[in-house]
């Protein structure tokens, strides 16, 4: 069964088990003549709960280790010979899964029905190319043996999703039924229904944490299985970046991580003083009207879409530096350079810099700028010895926000930057990022058993750990030069 029409099932019988455990709260109450001792909702409430929650909690559970629980059973399906040399039994199992969903992709469009399942060890060229058709690329190489794992895994797909929707379906009415016969007016519905409300709240607010503990731990296990397939030290201190795919590949982040460095390096150096100057001119200088039109007009363009910005760069801005700086200085002939991204992408990061600043600095006590005044000090001093500093800690979470969507940003670089990984200062010069390199390398038809494929992993740890450190320093320094005011 689909899982959309499962959630629609279940969140049917809660809002079923609402109104008849209200109306039965009512009925007891008119029939024994006795006060309730929560509001009549408050019974449908818990009602609903006890129908809803737990069945979505299995549903949860469920679609997590069903995963698990079929890799098991069909992993002894994968013989060692299937192995690509330097690979894994965990990384083939990724391309079965793959293989597995574009097989459910041509069930559900029509492209292949249960007969034509059973035929497929005879024409596995041809289901190549129909799997293609629906956006799953397998490799020219994909062994026999990982399309009988794969019609496996989706026979268990299958019915393991029925089973959790039996099972699902079932513990909804079972647990709103056994609640709805224990309604009786004396039911404390209220606490019941708090104590439900309470503990779900509890489980929302780890979410957050349980996500980033999930990215970040799914990120070192592939990047330990990289890192048993390519020596680390080389991948750390490499300076060139060659993937080949068949061998003989050189995979050094250095051109990467420096590419990325000096992008942002150009955004923020454009961006920050602009923006602190826009937002130091809206909050301190200019007049009601003109702030009111001004700063939504600057926020418009955090809302151009990234692919926008990159056509922009790429046939506007890069021509026009390669035509007026670059070719008559003699620095370069290609209109995809570093200057080119990181223009483009200071651009788009304006509106982070000032929005954020001007809020800060609007939020700055105005008794600190009238005692300022009061002390003879002009207005410029006073926004440079009072105001900036009593904003420092929100201007430089302002910079940061600024400073990570650049190091993210990955459609400006590829139109704007071009794709070449290099070590150079030269900014006419085309250069790449660790996010292009990322996509790269897990987009078309590629290996997933391979150290070019799960390169990107060890790429996205690294790029994290960066940012992280990122920001504990700019905590550091927040903390360190921060001001205290009564």
């Amino acid at each position: 069964m689909n899982i959309g029409i499962l959630l629609l099932i279940v969140l049917g019988i809660s809002g079923l088990g609402y109104y008849f455990g209200k109306q039965r709260a009512l009925s007891l109450s008119a029939k024994s003549g006795r006060k309730l001792h929560s509001l009549p909702g408050y019974y449908g409430q818990a009602v609903a709960l006890f129908a809803g929650v737990p069945a979505l909690l299995l549903m949860i559970a469920w679609l997590f280790l069903q995963p698990i629980v079929l890799h098991s059973q069909v992993n002894g399906m994968i013989p060692d010979s299937v192995i690509p040399e330097g690979g894994a039994r965990s990384l083939v199992m990724a391309d079965v899964e793959r293989v597995a969903g574009g097989l459910d992709a041509l069930m559900e469009t029509g492209g292949l029905d249960e007969a034509g399942l059973e035929r497929l060890r005879a024409d596995f060229t041809n289901i190549r190319s129909r799997l293609a058709d629906v956006g799953v690329a397998v490799g020219s190489d994909i062994p026999v043996e990982v399309l009988e794992a794969a019609k496996a895994f989706r026979s268990g797909n299958s019915t393991g999703q029925t089973l959790m929707a039996v099972l699902a379906v079932a513990l909804s009415l079972g647990l709103g039924g056994w609640f709805y016969v224990r309604i009786t007016p004396e039911m404390r519905a209220r606490n019941t229904s708090e104590t439900f409300v309470l503990a779900l709240l509890i489980g929302s607010s780890s979410v957050a944490v349980l996500t980033t503990v999930g990215i970040v731990a799914s990120l070192m296990f592939e990047t330990f299985n990289f890192f048993k397939m390519y020596p680390a030290q080389d991948f750390f201190f490499s300076t060139v970046w060659n993937p080949q795919f068949r061998g003989g590949s050189d995979l050094g982040i250095l051109p990467l991580l420096w590419g990325t460095l000096y992008v942002s390096f150009v955004a923020l150096f454009f961006a920050v003083p602009i923006g602190l100057m826009i937002a130091i001119y809206l909050s301190e200088y200019s007049g009601r009207v003109l702030r009111g039109f001004a700063k939504p007009a600057i926020e418009v363009l955090a809302g151009i879409p990234t692919i926008v910005y990159g056509l922009f760069a790429l046939i506007t801005v890069g021509p026009f530096i390669r035509d007026w700086i670059a070719q008559p200085a003699g620095l370069g002939s290609s209109s995809s350079s570093v200057l080119t991204a990181g223009l483009v992408m200071g651009i788009m990061l304006i509106p982070f810099v000032s929005s954020l600043s001007d809020d800060i600095i609007n939020a700055v006590p105005q008794a600190m700028r009238d005692g300022s005044y009061g002390l003879g000090a002009t207005q410029s001093e006073t926004i440079r010895q009072v105001i900036l500093p009593a904003a420092l800690p929100g201007v430089v979470g302002a910079i940061l926000l600024a400073a990570s969507r650049a190091i993210g940003e990955t459609m400006i670089v590829v139109l704007g930057a071009g794709a070449a990984a290099r070590l150079d200062l030269n900014p006419f010069e085309a250069m790449t990022t660790v996010t292009v390199k990322i996509v790269s390398q897990l987009t078309g038809d590629t290996e997933f058993a391979s150290p070019e494929t799960l390169v990107a992993f060890a790429l996205g740890l690294t790029l994290f750990v960066f940012t992280l450190g990122l920001n504990v320093l700019a905590l550091y320094i927040v903390r360190k030069y921060r001001e205290q005011y009564e």
